[in-house]
């Protein structure tokens, strides 16, 4: 897209020079009415004007500067001007410069004539609008591979080999989308069966909390395997978020071990929402939180403790993140963890794909807040499949 009036500022001392340039426009009245000139003979002039304009003509000798300290102080002050240099008489290696130091052209005085200066000028103007797109595509593919490496710590495959269970995730990022934040889970199976599984959320949304979650989900990942107990699982994972967070944050937690058998549970919560259960048959419940404990980077007052759950075969346990009902039901009133309890009870007990069912869930708290959520949404549904 070309612009249709283009505004120029000239900054030239010398007044011949200045009038030859204002004469060849004015020998293009077509082209003329399409331009706004103003001249002024110092750089210092020029700096209150070069907001906004569109294309600078400039003489690098000037009263107040020299070489090309001009316009080094153009570019900063304007970074989307396009810049065309004069250069004097057999000045030609003084515009080739000025070209590596951002000009966009540079003309020879003493070979310039109106339709070529109105031609540099038009080619200044869109190649310094290509420079712009080209650097915006850049810092998009560059936040783009952030945004997957961020996704591949954040989201990872899980290690889970039992076929009788079944495992949907999902993760969505608040309404502006720009990062992931801090929400993170994993699932592992242990060489015995049992099952472990954690959800956590990271206080703050953006690149540093997003980082920090990946720290933890790692740590987490690599205690588990070790074999460590729950409970000092969490407590090594709270050390690495002390001593690696940027600033005081804290995070909270809800890790799941499930027993071989698959009839039972233990559950330590630090800070976090306790799990729903989706019986087969039953209204769904959340596990007591009886053994809610403080969120990790909050002192303790008292070792953590986990509570033992019973399962019922055809469980289902959906762990998640305080996104998913932290969102409005109406003008003012939020949706709630009970309000979210019931959509869950319709959308995913039952037949049917259950990455879907977790997909219409999110759908449908969004539906009642009227758009996306302002919070990052991470669910993991874990479901133990029916005998036949």
């Amino acid at each position: 897209m070309t612009v249709d009036r283009l505004s120029v500022l000239l900054v030239e001392d010398d007044d011949g020079d200045a009038l030859l340039v204002e004469e060849m426009l004015a020998d293009l009245p077509a082209e003329a009415e399409r331009i706004t000139l103003l001249r002024v003979a110092t750089l210092a002039a020029a700096l209150p004007h070069i907001a906004g304009v569109d294309c600078v003509l400039l003489d690098l000798q000037l009263p107040d500067a020299s070489g090309l300290s001009a316009l080094t102080t153009l570019r900063q002050r304007s970074p989307a001007s396009a810049i065309v240099v004069l250069t004097g008489q057999n000045d030609t290696a003084t515009g080739v410069a000025a070209v590596a130091a951002g000009a966009q052209d540079y003309l020879g005085k003493d070979q310039v004539d109106g339709p070529l200066l109105m031609r540099a000028m038009r080619y200044a103007w869109e190649r310094r609008r290509a420079e712009d797109a080209e650097q915006r595509l850049m810092e998009q593919q560059l936040f783009a591979g952030e945004n997957a490496r961020l996704e591949r710590g954040l989201l990872p495959t899980p290690l889970l080999g039992d076929g009788d269970l079944g495992l949907a995730v999902r993760y969505r990022p608040g309404r502006d989308g720009a990062l992931l934040g801090g929400d993170f889970y994993d699932t592992v199976e242990q060489a015995d069966g049992t099952v472990e599984v954690i959800i956590g959320d990271v206080c703050g949304h953006g690149p540093d909390e997003a980082a920090l979650g990946v720290a933890l989900r790692i740590a987490w990942r690599a205690l588990v395997l070790a074999g460590l107990p729950a409970v000092d699982v969490l407590t090594t994972v709270e050390r690495v978020l002390v001593n690696e967070q940027i600033e005081p944050l804290f995070a909270t937690a809800c890790m799941l071990t499930v027993a071989p058998d698959r009839a039972s549970a233990r559950m330590v919560l630090a800070g976090h929402p306790p799990p729903l259960l989706l019986p087969r048959a039953g209204p769904a419940t959340f596990l007591p939180s009886d053994a809610l404990g403080p969120p990790l980077g909050i002192p303790l007052r008292r070792p953590r403790r986990q509570a033992e759950v019973t399962l019922a075969p055809g469980w289902s346990l959906l762990l998640y993140t305080d996104g998913i009902f932290e969102g409005r039901s109406g003008a003012s009133e939020r949706l709630g963890r009970a309000r979210m309890a019931a959509l869950a009870e319709g959308l995913l007990v039952g037949p049917g794909d259950r990455g879907e069912a977790l997909d219409a869930l999110i759908g449908r708290v969004q539906q009642l807040n009227d758009g996306p959520l302002d919070d990052d949404v991470a669910l993991v549904l874990l479901t133990r499949k029916p005998e036949l």
